[in-house]
């Protein structure tokens, strides 16, 4: 069953990685725009002073932007820097542009490191992702950082996933350690969903 389940999530990752290759420089602007806005929008309604994000990489809806933004406004950032003991590690966002290239290539922070612990603490946690359902289930890019650092938490904050308004499906393939996400944030809208942690 689970192998089954696994290889439906590899393929179809691999056709949503070839939609996102497929998108122009101008589309993953306007994209990265009218996310930053709704981002603005959803860190504001929910009074969030700290919040945890993370650098977008070229394929992925932009998020650089609005990190800027929210650290220049006085909100605390916290930025995930990966380990290769499938933990995160945190920094705190400052407003230089200086990115390093963390494990498998991802674009991390380069400032002071802090632990996996050092999430419990924000008000929101926006996240990366290949797709959501309409249920919330979210599923990443098959390393399980996310569903890890979410699943350990006693205390969740509310967790949007960030993606195009195409990789909203109506079901996906699940595991047993997949975590749901409370939203969904696109180019055109931010979807709360009702959830129950498991």
């Amino acid at each position: 069953m689970s192998n089954e389940v696994e290889h439906a999530k590899r393929a179809l990752r691999a056709e949503l990685r070839e939609r996102r290759a497929l998108l122009s420089d101008a589309q993953r602007d306007a994209a990265a725009s009218s996310i930053g806005e709704r981002l603005d929008e959803l860190v504001e309604s929910l009074g969030a002073q700290s919040i945890s994000c993370y650098l977008s990489a070229t394929a992925e809806p932009g998020t650089r932007e609005f990190v800027s933004r929210a650290v220049r406004r006085g909100i605390r950032v916290l930025l995930p820097v990966t380990r290769a003991d499938g933990l995160l590690d945190w920094a705190v966002a400052n407003d230089d542009d200086d990115v390093a290239e963390g494990l498998f290539g991802l674009p991390e922070p380069t400032g002071e490191v802090l632990g996996p612990i050092a999430v419990n603490d924000v008000d929101l946690m926006i996240v990366p992702a290949a797709a959501v359902d309409r249920s919330g289930m979210r599923m990443g890019w098959g390393r399980g950082y996310f569903d890890k650092t979410i699943g350990s938490m006693e205390k969740c904050p509310p967790v949007y996933a960030v993606i195009y308004d195409s990789e909203i499906l109506d079901s996906l393939p699940r595991e047993v350690h997949d975590q749901p996400v409370d939203g969904i944030v696109t180019p055109t809208q931010t979807l709360s969903l009702s959830q129950t942690r498991r």
